[in-house]
């Protein structure tokens, strides 16, 4: 039986290591805990690992597989669920994780009676809305009332804290006023219950520019960062936020040509749709060089999410297995068996990471 070797996402573990090293110390010199949210790169284990080596205390996800059997795998970590739980997994979520983002009181009675069945203290973090119409208490009053529930009625729970997410759904930008809000909310809880909260949370990627402004709101102490540090793209392309000692090239996607061809840029025949049911569209630009490689949209989802490391190459079109690249001007006489590397964005990353079809390298040098 012969050993596939592409297509092929190569991790390097030391570059992974080193940002969220970085990102921990720029959190932590601000007062600021860090949870490593491990969805981007769909749980695997050598990427998680990496989180605890550097330091970080909590390790997330939103996906119930990507924590399950952390703790029988020796993760010393808190593990944190950030998925509002379904009813249906409130006794897993219970097993498996010791803190959940919740917003809902009947998962909330659920969890409770199986921490009691499972004689556990389980942590849950009451989510807010603030905008981005997503998940989380609409009415303030109505998520304070359910705060003062939790910590007065039910004893196999832990009000840790509450949260909001923004720049998920809805798009909504995280500022002043409205993570200003989150923390006003977070102090008329507890002054109902008489103690602190433990932790007042926000999405990393929505909050990251505030943070490097210096307008993060003091009482943020905990931001939940995943792409900044396995790919540390969002900042510097979207907000112009320059992060020189961050690691962009933690992955590399490779995949082998398997046709070379001159040919028309514009189909020969009547246009209908594609094999997503999707009618695209073409521009004429004569006969021109291009290459298929063998990985498509079941690999790494949109072809706005792969970005060829070569010069003079344009990804034009894929299907589900094959991508079809513009090489006019690549200036290399590139022929079938050569390989071809890519950047990702966080989409394909998900995508590559989970793809059964996607071969996984992994690269360490420091050994610990």
């Amino acid at each position: 039986m012969s050993f596939r070797r592409y297509p092929r996402l190569d991790a390097d573990l030391d570059k992974l290591r080193d940002n969220i090293e970085r990102m921990l110390m720029m959190c932590r010199d601000r007062g600021i805990e860090m949870a490593g949210v491990i969805k981007g790169c769909s749980g695997l284990f050598r990427c998680v690992e990496q989180f605890e080596k550097a330091g970080c205390t909590i390790i997330a996800s939103s996906r119930l597989e990507h924590l399950r059997g952390l703790r029988q795998k020796g993760l010393n970590a808190a593990i944190m669920m950030i998925r509002i739980p379904m009813i249906s997994e409130a006794a897993e979520v219970v097993r498996e994780t010791d803190i959940s983002l919740n917003s809902e009181m009947n998962v909330l009675k659920e969890l409770n009676r199986q921490a009691g069945l499972q004689d556990r203290k389980h942590k849950v973090i009451l989510m807010a809305d603030e905008g981005d119409l997503r998940e989380g208490f609409w009415d303030e009053e109505e998520l304070i009332e359910a705060a003062v529930r939790v910590e007065n009625g039910m004893r196999n729970l832990k009000l840790a804290g509450i949260g909001t997410n923004l720049g998920c759904y809805g798009a909504v930008e995280a500022t002043s006023d409205n993570l200003g809000n989150l923390v006003r909310t977070a102090e008329k809880i507890e002054q109902m219950i008489g103690r602190e909260l433990e932790f007042i949370t926000e999405r990393g990627t929505s909050s990251l520019p505030l943070f490097f402004e210096g307008k993060l709101p003091e009482r943020i102490n905990l931001l939940r960062i995943g792409e900044a540090v396995l790919l540390a793209r969002d900042l510097p392309e979207l907000w112009g936020i320059q992060m020189d000692r961050m690691y962009r090239d933690v992955f590399t996607l490779s995949a082998e040509i398997v046709e070379v061809k001159d040919k028309p840029t514009y189909p020969v025949g009547n246009i209908f749709v594609d094999a997503f049911g999707r009618k695209p569209s073409f521009e004429d630009r004569g006969i021109r060089k291009r290459a298929i490689v063998a990985i498509g949209k079941a690999d790494y989802g949109s072809v706005e999410d792969i970005f060829p490391r070569k010069e003079g190459i344009e990804v034009i079109g894929a299907s589900s297995d094959h991508t079809i690249l513009d090489i006019e001007d690549c200036g290399e006489d590139l022929k079938p068996g050569d390989i071809l590397e890519f950047d990702i964005a966080y989409g394909a990353l998900v995508y590559a990471t989970a793809s059964q079809g996607v071969r996984k390298n992994y690269i360490e040098k420091v050994i610990y």
